[in-house]
């Protein structure tokens, strides 16, 4: 089986496209899960190589479907109406979080920073006189941004969640799983969640999360029921019959293909490998005049560049004639709609020579 991507140059931030090797891995055919050990094994081995690349020692599971599947389970499994929830954002998905806590009738004090920051000891201060009025039982944040393309820093959000005995905390990790140092359990991170249609190069089969000790008691509590309900999957790889639904096994056997190969190349150097390629185009759009959409002082994401668009171009006149060269990019939303274009350098797309060639065709477009 061959495989060949979508186009000479994919920088789209999300879904990425899919390494051969997962796609050889997912083309197997394979026994129903229901009848042997051999899912479980697989599933137990993969749970154990995520834990190694987020540093922690909470338990792993893989929900079937897309990550916004985790995010809903995050909080319809841990929460109930009347429950407070404090939500940090520095753009769409931060802010998102309150909007979907507040449809669960949650009560939610929203901290939103500007979109194009990330948490900073200013923005902490903020932080902490909520959390000492609010005392809400979880505190939610999304580690990259990525329609700003930001990376914020959590240590110190993490140690105030404990300082203050806030009982969980919720980081949406889905862009930079697998892209960026991620610190789970320094962060005193409750649930962290990915995706592996990120910097996994999978398709987007497979929710990712670790889930603490703390988490499972509310879980347990709460005893939502539902297909994005976590609490079937607490210990399910020790039976292949207690899986909520039946198994994805080309997703499972997908991603342990991505996982090994980053664990092959060295997780520090798969991190520098992104950050390298950030950097270069960053670098790149500078020298050819185009503007960050990220303020100064802003930490930017080593997987994904938010830049502005040039003044003599509208967003789809933008995309198309970088598209008609090979080269795809994405868009962004609220604010950044219309005004902002997204070069995703994550997993297969974290490469040097492609991004070499994609600044040549921003060059090319831009002196036509």
């Amino acid at each position: 089986m061959s495989y060949q991507p979508y186009a000479t140059m994919p920088f789209y931030p999300g879904p990425v496209t899919i390494h051969e090797k997962v796609a050889k891995a997912m083309y197997e055919d394979f026994a129903p899960p229901r009848f042997a050990m051999d899912y479980t094994n697989l599933y137990t081995g993969l749970a154990q190589k995520v834990q190694r690349i987020i540093e922690t020692e909470s338990e792993v599971i893989f929900p079937t479907g897309e990550a916004m599947l985790g995010l809903w389970a995050a909080l319809k499994s841990c929460l109930k109406a009347g429950d407070k929830v404090l939500t940090v954002g520095t753009g769409v998905f931060g802010d998102g979080f309150a909007d979907m806590a507040e449809s669960l009738g949650c009560i939610v004090e929203k901290v939103s920073l500007p979109y194009n920051s990330t948490i900073n000891a200013e923005a902490l201060e903020i932080i902490d006189e909520a959390i000492r009025r609010v005392n809400p039982i979880m505190i939610t944040a999304v580690h990259c941004e990525t329609p700003s393309g930001t990376l914020n820093p959590l240590e110190e959000l993490g140690k105030l969640k404990k300082d203050r005995n806030v009982p969980l905390f919720v980081v949406d990790a889905v862009a930079s799983i697998g892209g960026a140092s991620i610190k789970n359990d320094l962060w005193n991170c409750d649930i962290l969640l990915g995706g592996s249609q990120k910097c996994f190069s999978c398709p987007p089969f497979m929710t990712v999360m670790a889930i603490s000790d703390t988490a499972w008691q509310y879980i347990e509590k709460n005893n939502y029921s539902g297909y994005d309900a976590l609490l079937p999957f607490h210990n399910a790889h020790t039976n292949p019959a207690q899986f909520p639904y039946t198994p994805c096994w080309m997703g499972i056997k997908g991603l342990n293909a991505a996982v090994d190969m980053m664990l092959e190349e060295g997780i520090e150097k798969t991190y520098n490998r992104h950050y390298d390629v950030a950097t270069s185009c960053r670098h790149g759009l500078a020298e050819l005049g185009v503007h960050l959409w990220t303020a100064a002082d802003a930490v930017n994401s080593p997987t994904v560049t938010a830049a502005m668009i040039p003044e003599k171009f509208t967003f789809e006149q933008w995309k198309q004639a970088l598209a008609q060269k090979g080269l795809f990019i994405g868009g962004s939303f609220g604010p950044m709609a219309g005004k902002v274009f997204r070069l995703g350098h994550m997993g297969t797309q974290a490469d040097e020579i492609r991004m070499q060639s994609a600044l040549e065709v921003i060059k090319q477009v831009m002196d036509k």
